[in-house]
């Protein structure tokens, strides 16, 4: 297991914590997602052989946000 954390823009409430955590979650080979709206970040543990960061980046951009790294 591999350990990602995406600086995600845009997020201000609940409602854009679970957005984003849900698209992670469902993500073939993401273990675990979890998104911290003060900090801004979305931390995801995921299986390296099936998928990757820029995955990632474009299921939380397809959400409407922005990951910045």
């Amino acid at each position: 297991m591999a350990t990602a954390i995406l600086k995600v823009e845009g997020m201000s409430c609940d409602h854009c914590k679970q957005a984003v955590e849900g698209a992670l979650n469902r993500v073939d080979g993401v273990k675990k997602a979890v998104v911290d709206l003060e900090e801004k970040t979305a931390t995801v543990e995921y299986d390296e052989v099936k998928t990757a960061p820029p995955i990632m980046k474009e299921v939380v951009e397809d959400q409407g946000y922005d990951v910045t790294k």
